[in-house]
């Protein structure tokens, strides 16, 4: 678990990270770089769920051997479908990254919504309901190792 107490946010108390794939994590497919290795590292601290509609049938191969547990969306709205896992898990216990507009709802309803601004653009409707915008998946997971750094970005 990662506990900060922000002042003027929130007290956070993060059990689970939530993970969009395609555009978050993945670029046209592909795991990024990098991104192995920082999911190791976060998996001893807390849960890493990721959560797609896999639109390219590569995120279980592409993440095969990394302790995440992957729910693939179907139906529509995706949003929703999102949203519904995270209140599964507790949405106070849950910070989530994306950078879609189907991940928005989880996005504002987290103790802590992430959105990516990489490669493959945002949602500007899911920024709007982010708490904080990272330029890449390397940043946004760094916050979570280097939790000082959400201290200083959020704090009032």
């Amino acid at each position: 678990m990662i506990n900060l107490d922000i002042p003027g946010f929130a007290k956070l108390e993060i059990e689970h990270l939530v993970l969009d794939y395609n555009g978050t994590l993945a670029l046209d497919g592909n795991l990024l770089p990098g991104v192995g290795k920082l999911i190791l590292e976060l998996s001893e601290d807390v849960k890493l769920h990721v959560l797609t509609a896999d639109t390219l049938g590569q995120c279980e191969e592409e993440l095969s051997g990394l302790p995440v547990t992957i729910h693939i969306i179907s139906g529509s709205p995706e949003d929703k479908s999102k949203l519904d896992y995270i209140e599964s898990l507790g949405p106070e216990k849950c910070a989530c990254i994306g950078n879609g507009r189907n991940d928005m709802l989880m996005l504002k309803n987290a103790a802590l919504g992430i959105i990516i601004s990489g490669a493959e653009c945002m949602s500007m409707k899911a920024a709007r309901a982010a708490d904080l915008v990272a330029t890449d998946i390397s940043s946004a997971l760094g916050v979570f190792t280097h939790p000082v750094r959400l201290l200083t970005t959020l704090r009032n």
